[in-house]
């Protein structure tokens, strides 16, 4: 199986421009059976948040920044991914993209940190972030397990999470109960994140891990669809990629990519996996449901249940 890793900036604050980008880069891995991009990529990682007093109440500053980012997230019922599921059956090519979800049914203003996985040209499925990590609860709402799901690709039982909800145990431990052995995690950009846990994780569930970041560069931040009144200039680096792979083992066999925008594929073999279960398989024969057993609620939440339905 040959993944992409597809280490990209968005055009901050615009979806469409974002999305053709995305487009463009699936084009490069079309000897691929999957590309994977970096969490919440389209419109845009929230950055402006620690850098402009975010959690002042009733900011009209914030308001403005929440507007914009509202505006321009995905609303996947509206058709907003249509141009990369037509890709993806065009190219063959499956894709882990992460958005901005502006879901309506939850009511259609509030987001979420979303992952999406397409394949042959069909949203499969639409995980939304747990839990938002520190300020971006200031901009993201609470997720649920419908999207603890995993997905058949050429030979392989892929699931994947989003930035630091692959931390969570019990969440990764989900996805390995229903026979994952290649863990996809998207991040909004940062070698420090992804260094150790890639690694981590495939050690404990003796299985491949993908990690794949985004990028925010100062030439990235010109580009920037910022709303009207605001300067906000990046200095510096504000995510520097560090998109890697680690084989079942915990060894690398993409060390993290940092600092550029590029397309790594690689190529996985199911064999390694099957050894490297021979002494640790996490959900078979090293576990013990009869002592400890997880029960994970997969239902899509709402606050609107009809009676006459």
């Amino acid at each position: 199986m040959k993944v992409a890793l597809a280490q990209i900036s968005p055009v901050f604050l615009d979806r469409s421009k974002t999305v053709d980008k995305v487009l463009s880069w699936m084009d490069k891995a079309r000897d691929a059976d999957l590309i994977v991009f970096g969490e919440a990529l389209v419109p845009g990682y929230p950055f402006w948040v620690e850098r402009t007093d975010g959690a002042r109440f009733a900011s009209s500053a914030q308001e403005v920044w929440h507007a914009a980012y509202q505006r321009e997230a995905v609303q996947i019922e509206r058709g907003d991914l249509d141009g990369i599921c037509a890709a993806s059956a065009a190219l063959n090519l499956a894709v882990y993209v992460g958005v901005i979800e502006r879901p309506s049914d939850r009511g259609g203003h509030s987001l979420y940190a979303s992952l999406v996985f397409i394949d042959k040209g069909r949203v499969k499925s639409v995980h939304r972030k747990l839990m938002p990590t520190y300020e971006e609860r200031l901009v993201w709402s609470v997720g649920d397990g419908h999207g603890l799901v995993t997905h058949e690709l050429a030979g392989f039982t892929m699931g994947g999470l989003n930035c630091w909800e692959n931390w969570m145990p019990l969440a990764r431990s989900a996805l390995y109960a229903q026979g994952e052995n290649l863990h996809i995690a998207v991040w909004p950009g940062s070698q420090k994140n992804t260094c150790d846990v890639t690694r981590f994780i495939a050690r404990e569930s003796r299985s491949y891990v993908v990690s794949v970041s985004g990028l925010m560069r100062p030439q990235d931040w010109q580009q920037a669809h910022q709303p009207k009144g605001s300067n906000l200039t990046a200095e510096s680096i504000w995510a520097n990629g560090g998109s890697c792979v680690a084989n079942p083992d915990g060894t690398w066999l993409q060390e993290p990519i940092i600092d550029k925008e590029t397309v790594s594929v690689v190529e996985l073999d199911l064999d390694q996996v099957r050894r490297a279960r021979h002494n640790f398989d996490p959900s078979g024969h090293y576990s013990r449901p009869d002592v400890t057993q997880l029960t994970v609620n997969r239902e899509r939440q709402s606050v609107l249940v009809f009676g006459d339905e």
